[in-house]
């Protein structure tokens, strides 16, 4: 994994002054760093019987997708509003400053099915923490939350440890 951190770019004073923000696409565009996220992440979810994998919008896609693959499960969208085509379900949280909202489509788990979310980046956890909440309120079950980085200091961990949610970081900065 040392060798997957040195592939993370970091970015001094963005989004704004004081951030220091962690770019991805460094290790996306390397095909090496690539694999070794996908199978970091599968190995650490290979022997749980999982059903589906919940990616959130938009970096959760990108893993999301191939994890499912090698999971042999189905992918499920988590989406900003207004996104998805049929009926949906939707789960409110607290930003900062003000509110966001993600949504899913209402048909997404059989009731019981055995979910994993994934995103890129754990940082306060209100985002993954909405998306657990969503995924119950559809009938699944959560089983594990992945991220490719974890901003320990956000102490965003205990937001989905609180719900009973097992997390998995592959880097913890």
């Amino acid at each position: 994994m040392s060798n997957l951190k040195a592939k993370i770019r970091e970015v001094p004073d963005f989004p704004k002054k004081g951030i220091l923000f962690l770019d991805i696409t460094t290790a996306l565009k390397d095909k090496d760093a690539l694999k070794e996220i996908a199978n970091s992440l599968y190995n650490e979810l290979k022997d749980m019987e999982i059903d589906y994998v919940a990616g959130v919008e938009a970096r959760g896609f990108i893993f999301g997708a191939q994890l499912a693959t090698m999971l042999d499960a189905g992918f499920v969208p988590v989406r900003k509003p207004n996104k998805l085509p049929a009926a949906t379900i939707k789960e409110t949280y607290d930003l900062e400053y003000g509110t966001d909202t993600i949504e899913i489509h209402a048909d997404s788990f059989e009731k019981g099915a055995k979910v994993v979310v994934i995103d890129d980046l754990l940082a306060t956890g209100g985002t993954a923490a909405a998306a657990v909440k969503l995924i119950k309120k559809a009938g699944g079950e959560v089983v594990a939350a992945t991220f490719v980085i974890e901003l320990t200091a956000l102490n965003g961990r205990k937001k989905l440890e609180d719900q009973g949610v097992n997390v998995i970081s592959l880097l913890k900065y």
